[in-house]
């Protein structure tokens, strides 16, 4: 079976650390398995999702290095690669559920759901939905949705544990009990976030899912939609979560964390590949941390990833700047330094920064 893995961000901002880290983890993979890696777009989120971002994030993978074999720029057999241009697919999927009697119209109102999670938190239960419409009679729930009744659906979660085994993390369970029935599409007929993951997962082959940690809580309740349309599973890997040096996970409030930031300031692409891949991930054991990304792919293994958090360390990653930097060819290295020497006024005003003169 050829290794497919897929890159899936929301354009709803700038790339940032961890995620960059995660498209170049799955590159990694794919190409030193020669397989395929698929970018798609997950634009659930209406009201934060813009196609200014979208079209960002694929410049800023390009400027990496990063090649992908499909996706919203290139196509495939499996497209199209936006998740808002698959709803068809998701809601005969739905459909199928309901037929099988695997999932359930839902007509609790958001107050009705507020109220019990409340009472939920005041009585330190879980949260959890309580299945107040599991067991409604077909024919009320047929009258409600003739009468035009807002109706969500909800997955009929099997009683029991669902268990995988992660390929950083090792063997997680988890008791069903505390998943509870969850929405699988929304009152307006948008899909909500596990069910899109999973039919996406399943009709563009993908074999292998590799993401931030913070997926984690997500996975059994994409296990079970897979259980429930009788799909093959894929094996996940989760990635440790990003920290800052103060031990808090990486934000504004320890300096740039977009990759459009660290661009703007002048870092080498090949730079970012390799403080990235450090990041998480153990290198050979020859000692050698400055890695050209030919020779991170020839070493990459999954089974190298680290389970505990990485912190980001700006002077490391300056170090390894400076290490690239080093190796830069003048002529791009001059063409690279132009635009700053513009932006200070230098370029044009002193006969001695003859930037073509030099170059050649």
């Amino acid at each position: 079976m050829s290794v497919r893995v897929r890159f899936a961000p929301s354009p709803t901002g700038f790339l940032h650390v961890g995620n960059v880290r995660t498209a170049l983890f799955n590159w990694f993979f794919a190409r030193k398995n020669r397989g395929s890696l698929v970018v798609r777009i997950e634009d659930t989120d209406a009201e934060r999702s813009e196609r200014r971002y979208e079209d960002q994030l694929l410049e800023d993978l390009r400027w990496l290095g990063i090649e992908w074999d499909e996706g919203v720029d290139k196509g495939g057999d499996v497209g199209p690669y936006r998740h808002t241009e698959r709803f068809p697919l998701y809601r005969d999927r739905v459909e199928q559920l309901l037929g099988e009697g695997r999932a359930y119209h839902c007509f609790c109102s958001q107050e009705q759901l507020e109220a019990d999670r409340k009472k939920q938190l005041a009585e330190g239960q879980s949260i959890r939905y309580v299945g107040r419409c599991r067991d409604l009679d077909p024919k009320e729930a047929r009258d409600c949705l003739d009468e035009g009744r807002p109706a969500s659906v909800r997955l009929r979660v099997r009683p029991g544990s669902v268990s995988f085994q992660d390929l950083v993390f090792g063997l997680i369970e988890v008791d069903t009990d505390n998943v509870g029935d969850f929405i699988l599409l929304r009152s307006d007929g948008s899909a909500q976030y596990n069910l899109a993951c999973v039919v996406d997962d399943s009709m563009m082959g993908i074999t292998h899912v590799i993401r931030g940690e913070g997926h984690i809580s997500n996975t059994p309740r994409q296990i079970l939609i897979f259980e429930g349309l009788g799909l093959q599973v894929p094996e996940f890997a989760h990635l440790s979560t990003i920290l800052g040096p103060d031990g808090a996970k990486l934000s504004k409030r320890h300096g740039a964390t977009s990759l459009a930031e660290f661009r703007q300031l002048g870092y080498l692409p090949e730079a970012v590949v390799n403080y990235l891949a450090l990041l998480g991930w153990a290198p050979p054991e020859d000692g050698n941390e400055i890695l050209s990304p030919e020779k991170i792919v020839s070493a990459f293994d999954l089974k190298s990833v680290n389970v505990s958090p990485a912190t980001f360390d700006l002077k490391k990653f300056n170090w390894v700047n400076r290490s690239h930097l080093k190796e830069c060819p003048l002529p791009r290295l001059l063409t690279l330094a132009e635009p700053f020497l513009e932006k200070a006024g230098l370029v044009g005003t002193d006969p001695t920064l003859d930037l073509q003169g030099w170059t050649e």
